[in-house]
């Protein structure tokens, strides 16, 4: 049974809010690339975190949310908190060690793995055939785009990378299942998003820290507005607006969408970095609109 308020399908409204985050997540992932050369990763990633946190508590005292009230979410929110967290610290580090382009097929195997285990738990998520089909299309696509990084030999360097990025789409996929198998799965969006951002602001600094980034406070204004964009838009609106999607609409037809953003994301890297945009590139994203397409479909 579906809770009040929650859809089978994904409307008008949410498909225009999903294509907006995952045009701006794919703009993010070549704003990060582009800032790496002033600012280390992970340190980006603990900045964020760390505003975003800030944000969502002045956010809350604001809207009148509530966060710290018991209502029985605590230990599946410092789960879903561990998760992601896992996740940006296997992205970040797997980047160290592989492509791109390579850690961005295994990491958007997420969907996948939110198709496998929610329907286990959630009854109402279980996908058709067709929608498997969907799935399965809009995967092969990016794949077929990213081919040419997997023409040369892995070393066991990139292995490691391929492995990382791997488990940081498995810590996805689980944050998702977490939410919304779980109590989490009625809390509100604000609250969902604390848990994840706030384990990520505690973490990711001391990760940083243990790799041995060279911290600076001194940006240059490109870098303190890709800060801000990160920061604002990325961590904080954005991932909100996706918290209050998971628990309005199928989180197996939402995360179908995902798959976008690895297209954007070659998309304004050609527009940005010049980076070569071919016409293996435009028939995967025709293809993933068709897989999505296929995902959303409505039963006869």
């Amino acid at each position: 049974m579906n809770a009040p308020g929650r859809k089978e399908h994904l409307d008008g409204v949410a498909a225009a809010i999903l294509l907006a985050c995952c045009l701006f997540w794919g703009f993010q992932q070549v704003l990060v690339k582009a800032t790496l050369p002033e600012l280390p990763p992970v340190f980006q990633a603990g900045v964020r975190f760390v505003g975003a946190t800030l944000l969502l508590v002045l956010w809350c005292r604001w809207r009148g949310v509530p966060l710290l009230v018991r209502d029985g979410t605590l230990w599946p929110g410092l789960l879903a908190g561990a998760l992601f967290a896992g996740e940006f610290a296997c992205l970040y580090i797997g980047l160290q060690f592989t492509s791109a382009s390579r850690l961005t097929v295994f990491l958007y195997t997420s969907p996948f793995w939110v198709a496998l285990m929610l329907p286990l738990l959630v009854r109402a998520e279980r996908l058709r055939p067709l929608q498997w089909l969907g799935l399965l299309l809009a995967f092969c696509a990016l794949v077929f785009a990213m081919r040419e990084s997997f023409v040369t030999p892995a070393s066991e360097r990139q292995l490691l990378g391929d492995a990382l990025a791997l488990i940081a789409g498995l810590a996805w996929g689980l944050t998702t299942v977490t939410i919304r198998a779980s109590a989490l799965g009625k809390a509100s969006a604000e609250k969902l998003l604390f848990y994840q951002v706030a384990v990520s602001a505690a973490t990711l600094p001391l990760l940083s820290l243990a790799l041995g980034e060279r911290w600076t406070w001194e940006f240059s204004p490109f870098a303190a507005t890709s800060l801000l964009l990160q920061t604002v838009v990325g961590a904080f609106a954005s991932y909100l607006v996706w918290m209050w999607m998971l628990g309005r609409y199928p989180a197996t037809k939402i995360s179908a969408f995902v798959f976008l953003t690895p297209m954007f994301a070659l998309l304004f890297g050609a527009l940005w970095l010049h980076e070569p945009l071919t016409p293996s590139l435009l028939t995967a994203l025709a293809l993933v609109a068709v897989g999505i397409v296929l995902v959303n479909r409505r039963p006869g």
